[in-house]
Parts: structure tokens; C-alpha cells; sequence
């Protein structure tokens, strides 16, 4: 949901900028930089290891695109962000297919241990946030 929350985000303050509102540009992008920094807050960087570091460091590297865009008033950086939030969203939900498809667990339970190390259990996949 946050995914998509800063995708919509992204693509209204590019409708703001085509339609030359700064107000409404600059709102968007600041609400799309508070769902990523979310995301990022979100990271368990200890169970997460070389993963969460990367996901930490593209989230960063957006919000940096996300204020380019801003100060700069200009769509490149937009069109960026929201290439790679898509790309991420995608990758989240294949993950999450196949964990429902693979796991003898609810995806809800699956999705509580993303990204962390396997755990001692007998199933087949376990993450951790």
C-alpha cells in the first residue's frame, strides 16, 4: 500500500508540474518523500543485512531524485522515481505471490518475517521485516 500510495504521489505532482501549480507539486512530492521515508524507517537493518542496506540506499537515492525534481522543477527525476518504485512494488508483490503459493503459512504471517535470515522451522521460506 505504501507502494502505491507514493506512486500516486509521484504521478500527481507531475500532473502539478505539467500543469505548472507549484503548490500542488511541491505537496505531492513532499507527501511521496514521507512515504518513502516510511518505507525506509521501516527497514529492520539488522535482520535485513546487505538487503535492507540496499533498499535503504535506493529509498535515499529517491528522495534525492524527489527533491531534484523539486528544485529543479522538472519531470526527469519523476519519471525516474516512479520507474523504480514500480520496479519495487512489482518485486514485492512476485515475492509475496510466491510465498502464498510456496508456504504452508498465511501470506500475513509470511509477511510478518520479510527480509531476515531463515529461521529454525520446517518451512520452506521465512522473512523478516
Amino acid at each position: 500500500m505504501l507502494y502505491a500510495k507514493a506512486v500516486a504521489e509521484v504521478r500527481e505532482a507531475r500532473k502539478q508540474l505539467a500543469a505548472r501549480n507549484i503548490e500542488l507539486r511541491s505537496k505531492a512530492i513532499s507527501k511521496a518523500c514521507d512515504v518513502i521515508s516510511e518505507l525506509d524507517g521501516s527497514l529492520n537493518m539488522e535482520a535485513g543485512g546487505d538487503f535492507a542496506q540496499r533498499l535503504r540506499a535506493l529509498y535515499r537515492y529517491c528522495l534525492v531524485r524527489l527533491l531534484d525534481a523539486n528544485l529543479q522543477q522538472a519531470d526527469g527525476p519523476l519519471v525516474e522515481v516512479l520507474g523504480l518504485l514500480a520496479t519495487l512494488s512489482e518485486g514485492w508483490e512476485a515475492i509475496a505471490q510466491n510465498a502464498a503459493n510456496t508456504s504452508p503459512m498465511p501470506i500475513a504471517a509470511a509477511a510478518g518475517r520479510w527480509g531476515a535470515a531463515r529461521e529454525t522451522s520446517d518451512l520452506s521460506h521465512s522473512w523478516t521485516l
